[in-house]
């Protein structure tokens, strides 16, 4: 009867044991598989559209061609007048993080600059003056729609709008915060320097 109970016993504590190993190791298996959920959400954020700015600029294009081996110039000029939308944000992409499974916490250790997404320019001409033998053509068209997004590129460092997206990071972070959050983790983003206003809205 003795050994009955006692071979009883010892199978219980083992099972016990058994059981408490599978046990960490399902949660372990668990929380690794949510760590990898978490970064690829984030991925599939891609890029995140902070500040959208618009441009209205006067533009004088000029070309000279040379014919007749150069005994002869003809030159056209236009005046164009560039209204352009510039969409400004954050590749997610970019963003350096560690899930620390144990913690349930993903550390963000890097977060991207703001960066220029898109420039969409719509032209107006104005004074257009063809040369005799220098006429605009559709492929001038082209090249004046390149020269316009490079003008617009230029004047963007001019204005306030990278300052504005880079203080656009707290909406970037947050919406990191509530994916991460819909599952039971935590966003650590203390290795971060931060604006302290944007660091303060974060913390309340």
């Amino acid at each position: 009867m003795e050994l009955l109970f006692l071979g009883l016993a010892g199978g219980a504590v083992i099972s016990y044991f058994v059981f408490q190993k599978f046990s960490s190791v399902s949660k372990k298996s668990l929380t690794e598989k949510q760590s990898v959920v978490l970064l690829d959400k984030i991925k599939k954020v891609s890029k995140l559209i902070t500040v959208e700015g618009e441009f209205a600029e006067i533009y004088h294009h000029e070309n000279t061609k040379e014919k007749f081996l150069g005994l002869v110039t003809s030159k056209k000029k236009a005046i164009i007048l560039i209204n352009a939308k510039v969409h400004i944000g954050f590749d997610f992409r970019k963003i350096k993080m560690e899930a620390n499974s144990k913690n349930k916490t993903l550390v963000l250790s890097e977060f991207p600059k703001p960066e220029v997404f898109s420039v969409e320019p719509n032209l107006r001409f104005y004074d257009i003056q063809n040369g005799l033998l220098n006429k605009f053509s559709s492929e001038d068209l082209t090249e004046v729609n390149k020269e316009a997004k490079e003008h617009i590129l230029q004047k963007i460092p001019e204005s306030n709008l990278m300052q504005t997206a880079n203080k656009e990071a707290i909406e970037a972070i947050t919406l990191m915060q509530n994916l991460v959050e819909t599952i039971g983790w935590k966003l650590d983003f203390s290795a971060l320097e931060l604006p302290t206003t944007t660091s303060n809205l974060l913390n309340e």
